[in-house]
């Protein structure tokens, strides 16, 4: 999905959302006794007309084995087309293993965009970038506790690491091929993060659950083309524990809709 298309849909739905389907068996409601796809199927079924992209956790797929590699394909390949689809797999090592990340995702998932640690440089990250249509997903600010160890370091001239990546990291793809990682949690950064990159789209996880702050995300990080998608996991997944989930995960996904909506109105250019 390119970057128009992918402002054609927010424009459309009036919605940046991004459900993040981290499929846990032990919060599942009991009467689905563990399974993963039907939950899945449920939960898109239920939201696929409020949001732009899902965002499966590879980690929660893995850890089921080889039929958890079964049930994320399926997953995908029920969301189809009309949705960005981003592997949330946090990759990152030596260009040839790379290389073979961006296979696995792109080509035998299908995902749209594949999450990717910068860590390791230009040579790390450019293999996923050499697909047409495809997004390489940069970490730069993210929103837990550790964050606090590496990434807010001052590097020589005072500038933070994050910072740092970011310039770096915008010049290795175009805004048509590289997003970014930064956390909800951390909204009064937004109006930085917005200026060292202006025109890529940053995936912005945090909200809901983790209590994000979605007027002040929208505040300073919305650009001409919208530039966000907001990621919201727990809060819809799990909104309810019993046979209601469904309706309760839509409840859940069409109050961000509407919020999100009011932004488009209020801060888009």
């Amino acid at each position: 999905m390119t970057r128009t298309e992918l402002f054609a849909h927010i424009r459309a739905k009036e919605s940046f959302l991004c459900v993040g389907l981290d499929a846990d068996p032990q919060k599942m409601p009991p009467h689905l006794q563990g399974d993963v796809l039907a939950f899945n199927r449920e939960i898109i079924d239920a939201t696929r007309d409020l949001c732009v992209a899902y965002k499966p956790n590879t980690a929660f797929y893995e850890a089921l084995g080889l039929n958890g590699m079964r049930i994320l394909k399926e997953t995908i390949d029920y969301i189809g087309k009309d949705h960005l689809v981003i592997a949330d797999a946090k990759r990152g090592d030596i260009g040839n293993t790379s290389r073979y990340y961006a296979s696995f995702a792109f080509h035998t998932l299908g995902a749209d965009a594949i999450t990717v640690a910068p860590y390791m440089g230009a040579d790390s990250v450019e293999p996923f970038l050499e697909y047409e249509g495809k997004w390489a997903i940069v970490l730069a600010l993210t929103s837990n506790r550790g964050s606090q160890d590496f990434q807010h370091a001052s590097q020589d001239g005072g500038e933070q690491l994050y910072a740092k990546v970011m310039t770096t990291a915008a010049g290795w793809g175009s805004p048509d091929q590289l997003m970014f990682v930064c956390g909800a949690t951390q909204a009064e950064k937004f109006a930085e993060l917005r200026r060292l990159t202006p025109d890529h789209f940053f995936l912005v996880p945090g909200i809901g659950a983790q209590g994000g702050d979605l007027e002040g995300v929208c505040r300073h990080g919305m650009n001409e083309h919208c530039g966000l998608l907001v990621n919201s996991s727990r809060g819809i997944l799990y909104a309810s524990a019993e046979t209601d989930f469904a309706g309760a995960a839509r409840a859940s996904a069409q109050d961000l809709q509407q919020k999100m909506a009011a932004a488009l109105k209020k801060y888009l250019p």
